[in-house]
C-alpha cells in the first residue's frame, strides 16, 4: 500500500508523497564512526516513493539480503514548490516535522561503493524508508532546539540535535532546491547522527520528537 502522509491529529495532507530528498553525513561524529570525511557541501541522493511504508505497527526488512542497519533521521514534509529557494523561502515551505529511518543494506552498498558504483539498491529498495505521521506547522520553528531520539527495546541507540547538524535545515533544503525543484508531497530526510547499528530481528523500536511525536514498531523476525 503506497504511504500517504498525514498529519499527527489525522489529517491527510492534499498531496501525494512525491521524491524522498536525503544527506548524507550531516552530523560530524556519524561521518566518523563510518570512517567517513566529513564532507564540506551536502551529499544528496533520492528515495523513491515507493521506498517509504508507515513507521507504526511492525517493520518488515530485507534480511535475506545481508545486513539490515538503521539510521534515525528527522522528516521534513514540504508543502510548496521551490526551485533555488533562498534559506527563508525553504524553511517557510516547511509544513511539517516527523521522524524517519533511513534503512539500509550495508553490505551491499559497501560492496557497490568500493566499486565505484551507485548504490540505490542499498538505500532505495522497496521499504527502505519508514516514515512517520508529521506535526504540522504554524510557524517556523527553532530548528537548532529540536531533539529527536531512536530506542531499541528501550535502550537508547540514537539522539540528534538540530544545532549539531553540519548543514542546517533552511541552508540544506535551499541547497537540495537547487539540484532538485522540490514540490508539496516531498520529504526531506535532513542525516542521521551517530550511534547507527544493524537491525535486530524482532526489537522494538521507538522513536521520539520534540513537540510530543512518539511512535513505535517491531522488527519482524
Amino acid at each position: 500500500m503506497r504511504f500517504v502522509p498525514r498529519f499527527t491529529d489525522g489529517q491527510a495532507f492534499p498531496h501525494a508523497l512525491g521524491k524522498i530528498v536525503c544527506v548524507g553525513r550531516n552530523y560530524a561524529d556519524h561521518a566518523k564512526e563510518l570512517d567517513n570525511p566529513v564532507p564540506s557541501e551536502p551529499l544528496l541522493f533520492i528515495k523513491p516513493a515507493t521506498s517509504a511504508v508507515a513507521l507504526d505497527g511492525t517493520l518488515d526488512a530485507p534480511f535475506s539480503r545481508g545486513k539490515v542497519h538503521y539510521e534515525a533521521e528527522l522528516a521534513l514534509l514540504i508543502g510548496e514548490t521551490l526551485t533555488h529557494a533562498t534559506s527563508g523561502d525553504a524553511e517557510r515551505a516547511i509544513v511539517g516535522i516527523g521522524v524517519a529511518l533511513d534503512l539500509t543494506l550495508r553490505d551491499a552498498q559497501t560492496r557497490l561503493k568500493e566499486k565505484g558504483h551507485p548504490w540505490e539498491v542499498a538505500k532505495a529498495f522497496d521499504g527502505a524508508c519508514p516514515l512517520s505521521d508529521f506535526l504540522a506547522l504554524s510557524r517556523v520553528p527553532n530548528w537548532n532546539a529540536l531533539v529527536f531520539e531512536l530506542s531499541i527495546d528501550g535502550e537508547l541507540r540514537q539522539h540528534g540535535e538540530g544545532a549539531d547538524m553540519l548543514f542546517p535545515v533552511p541552508t540544506l533544503v535551499a541547497e537540495m532546491s537547487r539540484h532538485f525543484t522540490l514540490e508539496p508531497g516531498d520529504v526531506v530526510l535532513t542525516g542521521t547522527p551517530e550511534g547507527v547499528g544493524e537491525l535486530p530481528r524482532g526489537g522494538k523500536l521507538t522513536l521520539t520528537l520534540t513537540g510530543g511525536l512518539e511512535v513505535s514498531a517491531q522488527v519482524v523476525e
